[in-house]
């Protein structure tokens, strides 16, 4: 009797794959995403970290709206909001609180 055997594949994050095929760009894009929002609206909190809020965000918003543009599923949509949203709040309060280059251009 031959039976297929299913190897199993290790995915760091298996429940954004939720039609069963792997999608490791848009999972890293997702992540990477989440990552920078949270370091932005965290970094928020202090105004002297005005540049990495503002930095983080805008890079987070580039990621985002990249990813949110090959997504494949309704999880890693979901994700991408979410790190957006985190993004784009913590981008506008860097740039309240000094902006990209601190006063130094000008």
């Amino acid at each position: 009797m031959a039976q297929t055997v299913r190897q199993r594949q290790s995915r760091l994050i298996p429940i954004l794959d939720s039609d069963g095929r792997a999608h490791p760009l848009q999972n890293t894009l997702a992540v990477v995403t989440a990552v920078l929002g949270a370091l932005a609206i965290i970094t928020t909190i202090w105004p002297g970290l005005h540049l990495i809020s503002s930095w983080a965000g805008l890079v987070g918003i580039f990621t985002g709206g990249w990813g949110h543009f090959i997504s494949a599923t309704t999880a890693e949509r979901f994700v991408l909001i979410i790190g957006l949203g985190a993004s784009a709040v913590g981008f506008f309060l860097g740039m309240a609180h000094g902006g990209l280059f601190g006063g130094v251009l000008g």
